[in-house]
């Protein structure tokens, strides 16, 4: 067996844009690298892309119903919204949203988002003239996400405001676990509260949609459930790559000023940024379902077993260079930021649409943007980015 104690947290750690070196030495000498935590469990790390691609792509072997294996009970139980359900419970939930996230309903939302990007943009400006210290995640970053996801919902114009701050308090871990947790109790609550008044009157965002359509069969905790589940894996991931793309972008000019200056060219470096930031680290874990093995290693039934996706987008079976950024380059496979199998980010379309649209929006504003400060990188996460960003201009 691997050395369990050398790399306990590495699969959480970077070094700036890079995984750590000691995750590509886990890479390279084991497939399957058994980890001891607290409480005597065994966790198996998994960080090859074929591996990885195949333990997410196997709901057969691997289940996520996390609160069953925790003896929470039922998969309607759960804590995690999708990412912790299994079939079929998982498959009647994501269908009532899967049309809502194609490309032709998501263009509707594109005018508001390049509205929505150009009001961040006109704060900044103002509070830049007036001399004050524009930091980008908190300006930029964190608005747009939170916005959209206002949009995307259908909350209303007058509540935005309350909920952009909801959306900020819940992904804060300054003030300790209980902020943070009051802050998740405090953002169901609203959205329950939501979800009872659109059944009321039900409006044009998605929730007012899927009430026309669905409502006898969604009852206003799960609806809010499923909500909640999408500013859980829209926001702290769509900030964290706006403001590391944006950072990568000021370093390096030369790709900044083709974005801000080829049309089009914005959607290659996005594809790629998001291979190589790979900003959530790891998978939603999975757990064996019977006694199995991989590479010749065994796992019994229950045990976990985590995909680095961080590890993954940057196998070198992928190609050459996978530690650096190559837009337009061509891999063996495509790369896994956005997971694999039935529980692909179902949000991946509405992410994509907001960096294509505020990168190049950005640069053309400011184009003389600037890194203005120290920029301070999270030390431990699963979903990967600075604390701020400080910029001039």
């Amino acid at each position: 067996m691997a050395d369990t104690e050398e790399f306990p947290l590495v699969q959480f750690m970077r070094a700036e844009f890079d995984p750590v070196g000691e995750l590509g030495r886990i890479q390279a000498e084991h497939p399957v690298f058994p980890m001891e935590i607290p409480g005597g469990q065994t966790v198996h790390l998994v960080t090859r892309w074929d591996d990885v691609r195949g333990v997410l792509g196997d709901h057969e072997r691997f289940s996520n119903d996390f609160a069953g294996v925790i003896g929470l009970g039922s998969n309607q139980e759960d804590p995690g919204g999708l990412g912790f359900r299994d079939p079929p419970e998982h498959t009647r939930l994501r269908r009532y949203l899967t049309p809502e996230f194609t490309m032709r309903r998501l263009r509707r939302l594109e005018p508001r988002i390049e509205a929505l990007v150009a009001e961040c943009l006109d704060r900044m400006e103002t509070k830049h003239a007036e001399g004050v210290p524009v930091d980008l995640v908190e300006e930029f970053a964190l608005p747009i996400p939170s916005l959209v996801v206002c949009e995307l919902l259908g909350v209303p114009y007058a509540e935005r405001a309350d909920f952009e701050k909801l959306s900020k308090d819940r992904f804060d871990f300054t003030a300790g676990p209980e902020a943070s947790l009051q802050a998740i109790n405090d953002a169901m609550a609203y959205l329950t509260d939501l979800v009872a008044r659109e059944r009321r009157n039900p409006g044009d965002g998605l929730l007012g949609q899927l009430l026309r359509e669905h409502g006898d069969e969604l009852d206003d905790r799960t609806l809010a459930s499923m909500a909640d589940g999408l500013l859980t894996g829209g926001h702290d991931t769509s900030t964290s790559m706006l403001a590391l793309g944006t950072l990568w972008l000021l370093r390096n000019p030369e790709q900044a000023a083709k974005v801000r200056e080829v049309d089009g060219y914005v959607v290659d470096v996005v594809e790629e940024l998001l291979r190589y930031m790979t900003v959530v680290q790891v998978a939603f874990p999975r757990f064996a379902r019977d006694d199995l093995e991989l590479h010749g290693v065994p796992i019994k039934k229950g045990e976990m077993v985590l995909c680095s996706l961080a590890g993954a987008n940057r196998d070198p079976a992928l190609g050459d260079d996978m530690d650096q950024v190559r837009p337009g380059r061509e891999t063996a496979g495509s790369h896994l930021a956005f997971g694999h199998g039935i529980h692909r980010c179902i949000g991946a379309p509405l992410a994509q649409m907001e960096m294509r649209i505020a990168f190049p929006a950005l640069l053309r504003r400011f184009p003389g943007l600037r890194v203005a400060g120290e920029v301070p990188f999270r030390e431990l996460a699963i979903v990967y980015g600075v604390k701020e960003l400080p910029v001039a201009w």
